[in-house]
């Protein structure tokens, strides 16, 4: 039986659904010495930002049950190195390429998204709003995200998408009252695609120390642990836009992606997995195609939740 698992993001045209997650790794030269970069159906890059960042002082990592918490901290070299070092790799391996970006005002991320205008290989942009290291600054004051308020998530999205013609993808933030305001501002201010969701803020403690295990005290949990959250958001923010959205949240097995898209996603992106099996993408592309043909469905894009045979 022949199956088809290519899907279309916002005119990102992809082979399959599965894309790695923006994450606290180089996924394109580290991952590539495991398997075939060109099996992914997108890749998308570490955030970057207008100049270079350090990070958060260690510990950044700790292992949670079930998850992961992080504070990184968005270390990279920023926008100008990551073009001259990075890029030229990421262009040559022949998949869609999606560069996550991350500002902490309306200025820098208009910068940074115009220093991306027309290079070439670069197939959409996802707006990182919802990184819990980069908050919107106003003079030396800093306070939420741009992902936590409705209006600021519509602004720097309409401005953004007057400095570019690359796809919009914006990546939410679970850590909100109701996720579908945010997704609808974000739809308001020309996003063509969501992204959802980013980390669920969390906190460690080390008894013997009488003190929070991560130097930032508070992280990003990620992994097994948040992934009914991840469901449910998913599952709200397709009921209240128009747009595609790409579901993420403790996606460890082909199963998990299956149910991210019966729940509304058009595509998927692992994170936390990766780091417990480099190999985890395109053993999920390949359980997916399995599925598919087990169940004689013929498009991916047909599964939906209320698709499958009456029994």
């Amino acid at each position: 039986m022949n199956t088809n698992l290519e899907v279309n993001i916002a005119g990102i045209k992809m082979k399959n659904p599965v894309m790695c997650a923006s994450g606290t790794f180089n996924f394109g030269e580290e991952y590539g010495k495991f398997f075939d970069l060109k099996k992914l159906g997108a890749l998308v890059t570490k955030t970057i930002t207008l100049k270079s960042r350090e990070g958060n002082l260690p510990p950044r990592i700790y292992e949670t049950p079930s998850g992961m918490l992080n504070s990184i901290g968005l270390q990279n070299p920023g926008v100008e190195m990551f073009l001259k070092e990075k890029m030229p790799f990421l262009r040559k391996i022949g998949i869609p390429v999606i560069v996550s970006v991350a500002g902490e005002t309306l200025d820098e991320w208009t910068a940074l998204v115009r220093e991306l205008k027309g290079v070439r290989g670069i197939s959409a942009i996802e707006l990182n709003i919802s990184c819990p290291n980069m908050k919107m600054r106003s003079g030396r004051a800093r306070s939420t995200m741009f992902s936590q308020d409705a209006d600021a998530t519509f602004e720097v999205v309409r401005k953004v998408r007057k400095t570019t013609n690359f796809p919009l993808i914006v990546k939410l933030s679970p850590n909100v009252t109701d996720i579908t305001v945010i997704a609808k501002a974000a739809q308001k201010g020309g996003a063509d695609a969501i992204s959802l969701i980013n980390t669920v803020l969390g906190m460690a403690v080390n008894l013997e120390k009488r003190a929070p295990v991560l130097d930032a005290i508070t992280g990003g949990l990620s992994g097994p642990a948040i992934k009914p959250i991840a469901l449910r958001m998913v599952w709200e923010v397709s009921n209240a836009v128009k747009i595609p959205l790409i579901g993420m949240g403790g996606i460890m097995t082909a199963r998990d992606a299956l149910e991210f898209m019966l729940a509304g996603a058009s595509a998927v992106a692992v994170g936390t997995a990766n780091f417990i099996n480099p190999r985890v993408i395109p053993q999920i592309i390949e359980e997916i195609k399995k599925y598919l043909v087990k169940n004689k469905i013929s498009n991916i894009n047909s599964l939906k939740i209320g698709t499958a045979p009456i029994l």
